[in-house]
């Protein structure tokens, strides 16, 4: 009598996009390192004032004859060695970047969300409603994207001036068009698939169908935008702030940190300026890093 061996036929795979592109990630030594980069920037801005040693701006814990004091120095008046040294002022470079991370990366991320919410929404209005709308906020769009962002920046900040929230202002207005434009062409393309066609036809209301059938198809192309101008919103701001326009003193962030020891770079005191920068480049690639990999993972033609 002859067996028959039972065969078991391989079904679709399980794993969902989601878990593919969070497979296809991990298997980037390059980026994973990037993002647990950033992953503890994030944490030590978040966490700074509990780990750092000083308050940079508590008039109480400073003290002037401490200024200038090289990196590795024992403080003799309050017993702290400050492992970067300090600037004029008495203050330990090593707390005040921690300090400036939190502001740079408070207006950087929360001006870019911002902006890609006021964008992405336009984005969509243009391209579902069409007509002499969208002819309307294409040729803002054109208008706002063929003036240099730092030109822009200045511009405002020239007349609301400096602070937190004019700053990120300022960026909302710069980068609000480069999400328009994305998502409009990406709602061009999905504006006349079957799904949006068949949504119209159960008479669904124009709004629902924008943000519940024509937005969430948008959303890939924003995810990589989103995080390349996340990085250089903190850029634009590092360089606002450098230039005099940025965060008052009261509340520094990293541009204007260099900016203070520009001056002292000459004298040969070189660390007030280069941990500050170096601070900055580093978070800035690591972003960077980061939205390289999103992007190569949600590009339409690597993808199989």
């Amino acid at each position: 009598m002859t067996e028959v061996t039972a065969t078991t036929v391989p079904g679709p795979s399980s794993r969902t996009p989601l878990r593919q592109s969070i497979e296809l990630y991990l298997s980037s030594p390059l980026a994973v390192g990037a993002l647990l980069l950033f992953l503890v920037i994030v944490l030590l801005a978040a966490f700074g004032p509990w780990i750092v040693p000083q308050n940079p701006y508590d008039l109480m814990q400073i003290d002037i004859m401490d200024g200038m004091l090289p990196p590795g120095t024992e403080s003799p008046t309050y017993g702290l060695r400050y492992w970067l040294g300090t600037d004029d002022q008495g203050r330990d470079m090593l707390s005040a970047i921690v300090y400036g991370l939190r502001i740079s990366l408070a207006v950087g991320v929360g001006s870019a969300l911002l902006a890609c919410t006021i964008g992405t929404l336009i984005g969509i209005i243009a391209a579902f409603i069409g007509g002499r709308t969208e002819a309307f906020i294409m040729r803002l769009v054109d208008l706002q994207l063929s003036f240099p962002a730092i030109l822009i920046a200045l511009m405002i900040l020239s007349v609301l001036g400096s602070g937190v929230g004019n700053v990120v202002l300022a960026i909302v207005i710069v980068e609000w068009a480069t999400y328009a434009r994305t998502v409009r062409g990406a709602a061009m393309v999905e504006r006349n698939r079957e799904y949006i066609e068949a949504a119209r036809g159960l008479a669904l209301p124009a709004w629902r169908i924008a943000l519940h059938h024509l937005l969430p198809n948008c959303l890939p192309p924003v995810v990589v935008i989103v995080t390349m101008q996340i990085a250089r919103a903190i850029a634009l701001e590092a360089t606002l702030s450098f230039l005099g326009l940025g965060v008052p003193v009261t509340e520094p962030s990293l541009g204007l940190l260099i900016a203070n020891g520009h001056s002292h770079i000459l004298a040969g005191n070189y660390w007030v300026s280069l941990y500050p920068g170096l601070a900055l480049l580093v978070t800035m690639a690591a972003i960077n890093i980061v939205g390289d990999r999103v992007r190569e993972i949600l590009n339409p033609r690597n993808q199989s």
